[in-house]
C-alpha cells in the first residue's frame, strides 16, 4: 500500500492516542520540574515543547495497545523514551556545536553548554526513576542497555567523523546506537509489559530497529537533498560538520581520483569554500549515492513492515505499517 504524503501517519498516531499523549505530557513536566534549580525545567522545556513529533514515546503506547496492555506503566515508559531522547538531544547539540534544532535556536545557544550537559544528564536521572517505577527488571534492562548503546553509538560516531576509511559496516554500528537503539527499545518494551510471547516481543524489537536505521538513513539524506522545515535543522549541516553519512560513504567509495581527492579537502582536512557544498551535491548525483542510500532506506522500512506480521492485528498495526513506508516516501 502506498503512502499518501498528504496523509502522515504520525499524526494518525496522535490522533489515536491522544489520550495517552496527554498522559505522558503531563508526567513528563511533572518529573522534569526542579524546585532547586528553576533552570533545568526551562531547558528542557525550550526542546520538549518545541513540537517534537513524539515519535518515539507513540512508538511504545502504540506496542502497548496492540499487544492489549491495559495498565499505566506504558505512560512511564513513554515518558521514560522521551526523557532519553531529549537528553541525548541535547548532549548532541553541545557535541556538534550545533546553533538549530526543531527550527529554533539549540538550549546551549541560548543559555550555554554546561547548561546543556547538566539538565541533559538530570534527565537521564529522570527517565531511570522512571523505569524503575514499572517494577519490571527486563524493562530496567532493555532501556538501561539502550541508552548506554546511544552513548557508546554517538562516541564511535566521533571516532568516524572526518575519517573517510569509514566504511557502511561502521556507519550501520553507529546508526544502531545512536538512533535504532531507542527505536527498537521504544517498541520492545510495549510488548514485554504486555507479557506478549518471546516471537512477538522479538517482531517489536526487529520493526523499531528497521525503522531507526531507516529513519536516519533518510535525515541523512535529506541533509543533502531536503529542507531546513523538513530536517528541522540547517540543510548541509553534516558536510560543514564533517560528518560521513551513507550518502558520502557511497559517493566516496565509487570517487575516481579527482573526487577523492576533493572530499579528502573538504571532510578529512576541513578546508572548505562557499562552492564546495554545491560540488558535493554534483559528484553524488555522478555517482547517484543518493539513490542507493535511498534504495537501502527503503529496504530497512520493508524489513521494519515485514516484522509486524508477527504482532497481533490492530489497526495501530496498520499505522505503524504506513509509518515505515512514510519515513521513506518524505524523500520523494
Amino acid at each position: 500500500m502506498g503512502v499518501d504524503q498528504a496523509v502522515r501517519p504520525h499524526e494518525e498516531l496522535a490522533t489515536a492516542l491522544d489520550d495517552d499523549l496527554q498522559a505522558v505530557n503531563a508526567l513528563i513536566h511533572e518529573r522534569m520540574s526542579s524546585e532547586n534549580a528553576p533552570r533545568i525545567p526551562e531547558v528542557s522545556a525550550h526542546l520538549i515543547d518545541a513540537g517534537g513529533k513524539r515519535i518515539r514515546p507513540m512508538l511504545t503506547l502504540a506496542s502497548a495497545h496492540i499487544c492489549g496492555y491495559e495498565g499505566i506503566h506504558h505512560i512511564h515508559l513513554a515518558a521514560t523514551v522521551e526523557f532519553i531522547h531529549t537528553a541525548t538531544l541535547l548532549h548532541d547539540d553541545v557535541v556538534d556545536e550545533s546553533g538549530q534544532r526543531r527550527g529554533r535556536p539549540t538550549a546551549n545557544l541560548l543559555w550555554d553548554n554546561k547548561s546543556s550537559v547538566l539538565v541533559g544528564d538530570y534527565l537521564f536521572a529522570r527517565s531511570f526513576q522512571l523505569m524503575v517505577e514499572t517494577g519490571s527488571l527486563r524493562v530496567l534492562d532493555i532501556l538501561s542497555n539502550a541508552a548506554a548503546t546511544i552513548a557508546e553509538g554517538e562516541v564511535l560516531q566521533l571516532t568516524a567523523a572526518q575519517d573517510l576509511s569509514t566504511g557502511e559496516d561502521t556507519y550501520l554500528k553507529v546508526v544502531r546506537g545512536k538512533t535504532a537503539a531507542l527505536f527498537s527499545a521504544a517498541t520492545e518494551v510495549g510488548g514485554v509489559i504486555a507479557g506478549q510471547p518471546e516471537e512477538v516481543v522479538q517482531a517489536l524489537y526487529t520493526y523499531g530497529d528497521a525503522l531507526g536505521i531507516a529513519f536516519q538513513i533518510a535525515d541523512d539524506l535529506l541533509d543533502y537533498g531536503g529542507s531546513s522545515a523538513a530536517t528541522g535543522k540547517n540543510v548541509g549541516d553534516d558536510f560543514r560538520e564533517r560528518k560521513v553519512t551513507l550518502p558520502l560513504i557511497k559517493a566516496y567509495a565509487r570517487a575516481d581520483d579527482e573526487e577523492r581527492a576533493f572530499w579528502q579537502r573538504v571532510i578529512a582536512k576541513g578546508d572548505q569554500g562557499p562552492a564546495d557544498l554545491d560540488e558535493a551535491h554534483a559528484i553524488m548525483a555522478r555517482h547517484d549515492a543518493l539513490g542507493l542510500a535511498r534504495a537501502d532506506a527503503q529496504r530497512w522500512a520493508a524489513t521494519a513492515r515485514d516484522a509486524l506480521q508477527d504482532v497481533p492485528a490492530h489497526p495501530l498495526r496498520d499505522t505503524l505499517s504506513d509509518l515505515a513506508e512514510y519515513v521513506v516516501a518524505r524523500l520523494n
